[in-house]
């Protein structure tokens, strides 16, 4: 006959992995879904790459804790997962270091959709800003598609006129801020700069992108004096925080 307390027993310890188990089935589903909303402005074959790689070190996380419950030693799996860490990060080396360049250029470097810029060898103007690449039209109407990390890297000349007055502050709202009155307390508060700013150019708010869970602006301002750009950047961020601030404590 069966031993039911020796079966217990074995259930018992068998429990914590079945938990582990489920517990890292539903993360795994949970962070694929992230990492896909993440990267759903990526090309198609990054984001799915960068989806099964997520699920992947979830998984061997999840498996190397279940070992552990099992009384097994999880240094094999241990190398494996880093391994793994090691070979992702080589094989997405340029993607990623193009995909971040993308976020540092939105604010640091002076150009837009529409201006003439030379990068090295290359010039031509601005025809679209994506997060790989940015894509030139050239003066023999030919198309040049520049990494995003060749423009951190590399200098950047813009040579459309009066491009040096043109500061573009990007910001990432929340999907909850009640965006109209965000954008008319924010132009309040900008008036207060306007003797440094070039009054035949008011500021503009820009819709750039939205979903239920962010919307991201586009602050465009001109100014009066190249040497004010720093500061007048930091100061339009300034204020950026503390509108936002004080929308939601309205809504509060």
């Amino acid at each position: 006959m069966v031993n039911l307390a020796v079966l217990g027993a074995q259930l018992a310890f068998l429990v914590p992995v079945a938990v582990i188990i489920l517990v890292t089935v539903v993360l795994a589903w949970v962070v694929g879904l992230l990492v896909g909303r993440l990267t759903q402005r990526t090309s198609p074959h990054m984001a799915g790459a960068a989806r099964r790689l997520a699920v992947i070190v979830v998984a061997l996380i999840g498996g190397t804790l279940a070992l552990q419950a099992l009384g097994v030693s999880p240094d094999i799996l241990l190398l494996v997962v880093a391994l793994l860490g090691a070979t992702a990060l080589i094989a997405l080396r340029d993607p990623l270091g193009n995909y971040g360049a993308k976020y540092f250029s939105d604010i640091y470097t002076p150009f837009k959709v529409g201006d003439t810029i030379q990068v090295g060898a290359y010039s031509g103007k601005v025809i679209e800003i994506n997060p790989m690449a940015t894509v030139l039209l050239s003066d023999k109407e030919q198309l040049i598609s520049l990494p995003n990390a060749a423009l951190l890297r590399d200098v950047v000349t813009n040579t459309s006129p009066q491009a040096w007055k043109e500061v573009t502050v990007p910001v990432t709202l929340p999907g909850s801020v009640d965006l109209p009155a965000f954008e008319s307390e924010l132009l309040k508060s900008l008036s207060k700069l306007r003797m440094r700013l070039d009054p035949r150019f008011p500021p503009v708010v820009t819709t750039k992108a939205r979903s239920p869970q962010s919307t991201e602006l586009a602050v465009t301002l001109m100014l009066r004096r190249p040497e004010d750009r720093d500061a007048i950047t930091s100061e339009t961020n300034k204020r950026l925080g503390e509108v936002l601030e004080q929308v939601r404590g309205a809504r509060r």
